[in-house]
């Protein structure tokens, strides 16, 4: 099968570029492997059931001879034998150059049989699902780090995306795997393989602790109910009671901190700058997973109901959102959180670059709220200014971008300086 680019292809390279060796981390099945091998020149798979037992043996005996190949090699499920850790770090340290090695695999692995934590010498970089861009769905026409280059550049876009390709879209997921499914039910089977995958096996293995699948499940799909809200876990605690009274909030903790080891679940923090009380910013977390269809999958729902509940979906649609936006600021090193104080005036997300450069962003799937959405955008805005007038006050930097991402068609500038920017038109 032709290989599909990946934003962090570029990514990749120049963390090979800068250490020795580079630990690709992600959520199960999102393209580890298959980015790691198109940019690898030799490559051994610790799980090949015809070579594993012996390559195994030759861990224990001396794990440097399963380092001999062209660089950067690939060591696919280096969990697989954790000695490996410390041969390649070993190996960076004595030969002393960058793009030796590309480690891909599981969490789940025994820590105390790792010696040293390879910083300095082993990179990580994380991937995600395949946003719409990579996928081939969004156009591209609005570049993200474009805007940010040019804050008072005009644009003119339209997106190709019908709100039902959207859903469906969302439903799906950004599974790699979609593309060599033939049927779109094909397709949206892959996201409840994959959960029932991780319920049954997944959660127990990342961390050696046996855990049950049916609680696993039941967690998953009141975090799916309660996404893209501030739900706290004792909420999320009492949905799960309801059907398994026997859990406690130490068990629910620790299936939630499996849950985040294996990268499904990705919590939102708060952004909680000075320009109001500290009493009247919310600081929870709001609940997220790495891709939008593990909720959908996680409830039993599929694009048919959303399309009748559109109200539903707006929370599926923030989620989808994230994700993209995660993947597009990888390489400004995007850092994602939100804003939402007592008085209801909130961004759903404030995207940080590494240049201490920001955006304050809100999802609208229709165009009847994008009035509303502004204006909170404008208000924070204002209150950073504000603030900054203050005497004695040091000084916040204010948003370089307010952007409404929307599900509608046209990508504008507003005369107030709010970006509309479908789904469909967006990319890095």
């Amino acid at each position: 099968m032709e290989y599909k680019s990946r934003l962090q292809d570029d990514e990749l390279l120049f963390r090979l570029e800068c250490s020795g060796a580079v630990l690709i981390e992600g959520p199960k099945w999102c393209g580890k492997t298959t980015l790691a091998e198109h940019h690898a020149k030799s490559i051994i798979k610790m799980q090949d059931p015809d070579k594993r037992e012996g390559y195994i043996q030759t861990a224990q005996t001396k794990p440097s001879l399963l380092l001999s190949g062209e660089n950067p090699r690939l060591i696919d499920e280096w969990q697989e034998a954790p000695v490996l850790w410390d041969a390649v770090r070993v190996s960076v340290d004595e030969r002393n150059e960058t793009g030796l090695y590309i480690l891909t695999g599981s969490n789940s692995v025994d820590k105390s049989k790792i010696k040293h934590s390879g910083t300095g010498r082993i990179a990580r970089m994380q991937l995600e699902t395949m946003s719409l861009f990579e996928s081939g769905e969004s156009n591209g026409s609005v570049s993200l780090s474009e805007l940010f280059e040019n804050p008072n550049k005009e644009i003119e876009a339209k997106s190709d995306l019908q709100i039902e390709q959207i859903i469906f879209s969302a439903c799906r997921g950004g599974w790699p795997g979609m593309f060599s499914r033939k049927t779109d039910r094909a397709k949206l089977q892959i996201a409840r393989d994959y959960i029932d995958s991780v319920c049954e096996t997944d959660i127990s293995t990342v961390d050696g602790v046996k855990r049950n699948p049916l609680w696993a499940a039941q967690i998953l799909k009141s975090y799916a109910r309660n996404i893209s809200t501030l739900a706290k876990e004792s909420n999320i605690l009492k949905d799960v009671v309801s059907v398994s009274d026997t859990i406690s909030h130490d068990t629910l903790s620790s299936y939630i901190r499996a849950f985040e080891k294996l990268f499904i679940i990705q919590d939102i923090d708060a952004w909680c700058p000075s320009i109001r009380s500290a009493t009247a910013i919310r600081s929870g977390k709001k609940r997220g997973f790495c891709d939008p269809s593990v909720a959908v999958a996680a409830l039993g729902l599929n694009p048919d109901y959303y399309m009748t509940d559109l109200q539903a979906f707006g929370f599926i649609f923030e989620s989808l959102c994230m994700r993209d936006l995660r993947a597009y600021s990888t390489k400004q090193g995007g850092k994602i959180s939100y804003y939402h104080d007592r008085y209801n005036l909130e961004a759903d997300c404030v995207l940080h670059l590494r240049d201490g450069k920001y955006a304050l962003i809100e999802f609208k799937l229709g165009s009847n709220e994008i009035e509303e959405a502004s204006r909170h955008l404008l208000q924070i805005k204002s209150l950073v200014r504000e603030y900054n007038e203050k005497k004695n006050a040091p000084k916040l930097r204010e948003p370089d971008l307010l952007i409404v991402i929307t599900g509608t068609e046209f990508a504008y500038r507003r005369q107030d300086g709010v970006f509309v920017i479908p789904i469909g038109c967006l990319r890095n």
